[in-house]
């Protein structure tokens, strides 16, 4: 499905290239040159970032964003004639995400665009990422680039606390406590160097050199992947 970008920009040259850049993205761009008509738009679409020009002709798009955000958390980048740190801080305290100063490039504004929505749809999936590899917390999968691993549920539990841990060297004991020390019922540490092989053999080429979950002799585990 195609998210959704909201242009609200009175230049009309600057506010058509942008849409058509977005469009030719695979975006569904709209696009206003007032904030009579982007309150319009937005309640027709539901927009997935808004794109806000600090200056529209009939008021300021710093009071549009303060009231966006009292209902909205809609991703939104800031544009804006003015370079001052000052301004910038405004925008920023307003309640938009990231701001661009004019004249600006469309690959940057681009990137932005789309740095922004990947960092939005993870947080709101709860997504631990760590170099290549991705947990999603809310579906329990688990992925390396864009292939999926398959996992079981003592390896999701097991990922979740080397991944938030990640670069921290875990003992034996504090993970089984964490994982399976559940109202004084104790795992013996074998059933953790199983599902410690298991994973290594599912993410890596070479799972008896591991270049992610490293075995701390005598203590116990870290993982670096992404550190």
């Amino acid at each position: 499905m195609k998210k959704t970008i909201l242009i609200l920009e009175d230049d009309e040259n600057l506010n058509r290239g942008i849409a058509f850049t977005f469009e030719k993205d695979g975006y569904h761009a709209v696009s206003a040159n007032s904030i009579k008509e982007g309150k319009r738009l937005m309640e027709q679409h539901k927009a997935d970032l808004i794109i806000l020009d600090l200056g529209l002709p009939d008021g300021s798009g710093m009071d549009l964003c303060k009231e966006i955000r009292t209902y909205s958390n809609v991703p939104i980048i800031m544009l804006t004639v003015c370079d001052l740190e000052t301004d910038e801080v405004s925008g920023l305290l307003a309640g938009a995400d990231d701001y661009i100063t004019k004249p600006f490039s469309l690959s940057i504004l681009r990137a932005r665009v789309e740095a922004l929505l990947r960092r939005t749809e993870a947080e709101s999936r709860h997504i631990i990422s760590s170099g290549q590899y991705r947990l999603d917390t809310d579906t329990c999968k688990f992925y390396r680039g864009e292939e999926e691993i398959s996992i079981s549920v003592t390896e999701f539990k097991l990922l979740i606390f080397l991944m938030t841990n990640a670069g921290q060297v875990l003992s034996k004991e504090q993970i089984l406590s964490a994982l399976w020390d559940n109202g004084g019922n104790f795992v013996d540490e074998n059933t953790l160097s199983v599902n410690i092989s298991r994973l290594r053999a599912k993410m890596e080429d070479d799972p008896k050199n591991s270049q992610t979950i490293k075995t701390v002799h005598g203590i116990g585990y870290i993982w670096i992947g992404g550190v």
